[in-house]
């Protein structure tokens, strides 16, 4: 059980999140897309919100500024957090811009606002849950597609509330967060997603 939950934890971690909100895009949009485009966006994502991070983290953990990958101290994160808030408004400007692929522009929008809302409480010595604040964005998107596109999703979104709970189970049977900070995470991930339907839905 415990290394399940371990699992859970690792397999959905902050770092995966934008890319599974990119592929579930592509798989559930009604859109045709070429082939080409989303391969490049994905490679994009992929080396942008993955590889990029995981080799700047691993050179500030040998500069001594971060001790672990899940980031335990507010301190630790405020570094992690600048440097994400930086890829993703490249992403957005250079990966998925407004005039290409407007529902993915905004759920890369909401993902920025979320970082900096993050970035400010670190500041500020107050932490969040970033599992629980990537997957309730990603949840948030996805309502939102359904919504959008008018297609029945009702399996996909009933797996991504079992998936929701199954990572707040982790990180509290982990002892990584109080209930306060998962709610907060959560709230600090889905609030700028649903802020922003107005402008694309």
């Amino acid at each position: 059980m415990s290394s399940l939950i371990k699992s859970i934890s690792f397999i959905f971690h902050p770092l995966f999140m934008p890319l599974f909100g990119l592929c579930f895009y592509f798989w559930k949009s009604p859109k045709f897309f070429p082939q080409e485009l989303i391969r490049a966006k994905f490679i994009s994502i992929l080396i942008l919100t993955v590889v990029l991070p995981i080799l700047i983290y691993l050179l500030l953990k040998t500069l001594g500024k971060v001790k672990s990958i899940y980031l335990k101290t507010t301190k630790e994160r405020i570094l992690p957090l600048l440097v994400n808030a930086l890829i993703t408004l490249l992403i957005i400007r250079r990966v998925v811009p407004n005039s290409q692929i407007t529902e993915l522009y905004y759920f890369f929008v909401g993902i920025l606002v979320s970082t900096m809302s993050c970035l400010i409480l670190a500041y500020l010595e107050y932490k969040v849950s970033l599992h629980m604040l990537a997957i309730s964005g990603v949840f948030t998107f996805a309502i939102a597609l359904a919504l959008h596109f008018r297609i029945n999703m009702n399996g996909s979104l009933a797996l991504f509330a079992i998936l929701t709970g199954a990572v707040a189970t982790s990180r509290l049977h982990l002892k990584a967060h109080t209930n306060k900070e998962l709610l907060l995470g959560t709230l600090i991930g889905a609030a700028p997603q649903f802020t922003l339907l107005g402008y694309w839905l």
